[in-house]
């Protein structure tokens, strides 16, 4: 819904003879941001950028109409790129300032962690994405698992995600010989 989104305003955008700089001038943002739009990469527009990009290309509140949309897709494009590679990936590396990374994390941690997200549309949405989680750690423990070195900054530790029993339940996760 995202790409959909962006070639509808790439579209109406060259129909009104405009180029990204000038538009985005127009609704007050940086030319970058509609070319992510436009490419349906980095961050989705928010609702008041929706409406400023359909009164500058006079779309008619199709720009509005589509938006919901846009953010009904459980995964943000750049998420769903990530968890792409990383299928892949043979070795993987990650420093964590602010949460337990996703394939450490257990059930109810992420649990928590997702449930904090504002643009979450409904429970079932939640267990979408804990699910898609869950199943990422399979490869963990796969003959092809990938070589996996994670720092953890001592605030991800002492940051109290879901409640007492739910940290302890994630600190007793990391197996005896793990460096914390």
């Amino acid at each position: 819904m995202a790409a959909l989104f962006g070639t509808r305003v790439r579209r109406l955008r060259t129909a009104a003879g405009l180029t990204q700089a000038e538009l985005a001038q127009k609704v007050h943002v940086v030319s970058t941001r509609i070319t992510q739009i436009e490419r349906a990469s980095g961050a989705k527009p928010s609702l008041e950028l929706a409406r400023a990009l359909d009164v500058a290309l006079g779309a008619d509140s199709l720009l509005v109409d589509l938006w919901p949309y846009v953010y009904r897709e459980a995964f943000p494009d750049w998420s769903r790129a990530f968890m792409a590679h990383s299928e892949r990936a043979v070795s993987l590396r990650q420093y964590a300032a602010h949460v337990v990374p996703g394939l450490l994390q257990t059930e109810k941690y992420a649990r928590a962690v997702l449930s904090l997200d504002a643009l979450l549309d409904d429970e079932e949405q939640l267990e979408q994405r804990v699910t898609a989680r869950m199943g990422r750690q399979a490869r963990l423990s796969s003959p092809d698992r990938p070589e996996l070195c994670v720092i953890l900054d001592e605030a991800v530790l002492r940051r109290p995600i879901g409640g007492r029993a739910v940290m302890r339940e994630q600190l007793e996760r990391f197996p005896a010989s793990t460096s914390v």
